[in-house]
């Protein structure tokens, strides 16, 4: 480093970090899997004030020596017991790790009442047998996202509709535009799926993160030309007509 580069890196004797205000910031998750054809969020219900017994997003405060990646990562792993590779980067199939990616940033000033909170929010998409529900403290919710409004619905299984808490309403409506707009140039709807799977069940993802129904020989046509499927030689197993097993064809 020379003289100039040393000069500017150098914190003048009368620097007083204390002078500047100190957000704190929060990495909050959204875990995002499918079951019986509808996509659903995993919640924790919190045990402190604010927002005593509402259900939100998995999330903690960042730790002094460790990058949000890190932050979000031991959220998924912590709160959900699952280990997680950041962006898509990685080679091979999007299998395990799951995958998690960075969504966006909330920092609006009294989204927290306790204090000034930024927070950077992250999404997963998980195969639903990887999931882990414990009781009442953590569950699974379905998603309803309703035209022109900025967050969710969620309901659990008798349909009964719940509040979250902070903002996490919206980070999840965030979340699943974010997941419908990648959907047709990203492989992420892969990571819903089990390790081999169906066109028939592909398709239904689609179609449940979509909120349409798609024209099936078009669907077909276009995942078939697509270069991600790899055919696995095997067939359905059930009643009817089986249908032939595909994987998601891993990176070269």
């Amino acid at each position: 480093m020379n003289r100039h580069s040393m000069e500017e890196h150098h914190l003048p004797n009368n620097h007083d970090p204390n002078a500047f205000d100190r957000p704190s910031v929060t990495v909050d998750v959204v875990i995002l899997t499918l079951r019986e054809g509808q996509l659903e969020a995993l919640l924790v219900k919190r045990k402190e004030h604010p927002y005593l017994n509402y259900w939100s997003l998995p999330g903690g405060f960042v730790q002094a020596q460790e990058s949000l990646d890190e932050a979000a990562a031991r959220v998924l792993r912590q709160k959900a017991g699952l280990e997680s590779v950041v962006g898509m980067e990685r080679e091979g199939s999007y299998r395990h790790p799951v995958y998690l990616e960075q969504l966006y940033t909330f920092g609006d000033p009294g989204r927290d009442p306790r204090m000034r909170v930024i927070s950077v929010a992250y999404y997963a998409l998980v195969e639903a047998s990887h999931i882990r529900e414990v009781g009442e403290e953590i569950a699974l919710f379905k998603l309803r996202l309703p035209e022109g409004e900025s967050g969710v619905e969620i309901f659990d299984h008798r349909h009964k509709k719940y509040s979250l808490a902070f903002d996490h309403a919206e980070i999840l409506g965030v979340a699943l535009r974010r997941i419908r707009g990648k959907l047709e140039y990203t492989p992420i709807g892969f990571e819903l799926l089990p390790e081999q799977f169906t066109l028939r069940q592909l398709q239904a993802v689609h179609e449940t993160i979509l909120q349409k129904r798609l024209n099936k020989d078009s669907f077909r046509r276009r995942m078939l030309s697509s270069g991600r499927l790899e055919p696995t030689g095997k067939l359905e197993r059930g009643l009817g007509r089986p249908a032939e097993l595909y994987r998601f064809r891993r990176a070269t």
